[in-house]
């Protein structure tokens, strides 16, 4: 069973659904990502499941996330969005598996959100989550040192890191000292890290040689058990085939032994979220 990490999800904006009016956040894509759509294109690439984050350029809602894993339970699930600073927050992470399809929750702080680690903002949330059970996949690319600090004091907390924790300018510019910065995570047992999005960070065109190196070293830190394959489809802009971010993992990665690649492919992130059950 291959199952992706990270996938966007979206219909288009309309005047009953509009997006956050400040547009701090573009579309990845000028077309919408149709769970319909992503369907076929999973059947293509031979991909059994998806887990469904959704996008920050819609805002803080997961109504249609959560209509695709409805529809489609053997399919989709969702790790939700939530408001940090939303003073109905902390209820809401009461009743947050009362959603059918919700996994977990992802933040992003990355931007102008990245201050909330810092400014106690986020802070109620951790043991709020703890408490609650509830997995978090969390970017904050160059904020290493606030994943340790998290899971040492809540170390019930199930983290997983996302995108390795780097974005496109440390893989330009630092993208050595970042993976080793990532990998250092590992001795905490409650943080897992997502191998997601390769081709955005890649200098390299397909299969993106380059990478190999940080991959294998995040494998030998966290061990396939903590690792797991996502593409982010829509961040390669429509022009990378699905096929490619698969079979990236499927037929090269000489590193990885074939029981290595059945978990990072799928098996390990079943175990940790507990779906497909």
């Amino acid at each position: 069973m291959i199952i992706d990490a990270q996938v966007h999800l979206w219909p288009a904006e309309t005047p009953s659904r509009p997006w956050p009016s400040d547009g701090a956040q573009r579309a990845h894509l000028k077309e919408p990502m149709s769970y319909s759509d992503m369907l076929k294109t999973m059947d293509r690439a031979g991909v059994d499941c998806a887990i469904i984050v959704p996008p920050s350029w819609e805002g803080d809602r997961n109504d249609y996330a959560l209509e695709a894993a409805r529809l489609h339970p053997d399919r989709f699930a969702v790790m939700g969005r939530i408001a940090l600073d939303d003073p109905a927050a902390p209820e809401l992470v009461k009743r947050w598996f009362d959603e059918p399809g919700m996994l977990g929750a992802r933040i992003n702080f990355s931007d102008e959100k990245t201050i909330w680690l810092e400014d106690k903002t986020a802070d109620w949330f951790w043991p709020a989550a703890e408490a609650a059970g509830i997995p978090v996949m969390m970017h904050a690319p160059g904020h290493q040192d606030k994943f340790a600090a998290i899971a040492r004091t809540h170390p019930k907390l199930r983290i997983i890191v996302d995108h390795m924790n780097i974005s496109t300018r440390l893989a330009k510019d630092k993208i050595a000292p970042a993976i080793e910065a990532t990998a250092a995570l590992a001795a905490h047992p409650n943080i897992s890290v997502k191998l997601s999005s390769i081709p955005a960070y890649a200098s390299t065109p397909f299969p993106y040689a380059d990478m190999d190196p940080h991959l294998e070293k995040l494998v030998a830190a966290f061990g396939a058990q903590r690792c797991y394959w996502g593409s982010d489809l829509s961040h390669g802009k429509g022009k990378i085939p699905y096929a490619h971010y698969v079979s990236h993992f499927t037929d090269h990665l000489p590193f990885l032994s074939p029981s290595q690649r059945k978990l990072i492919l799928g098996g390990a992130i079943a175990r940790f979220l507990g779906w497909p059950g």
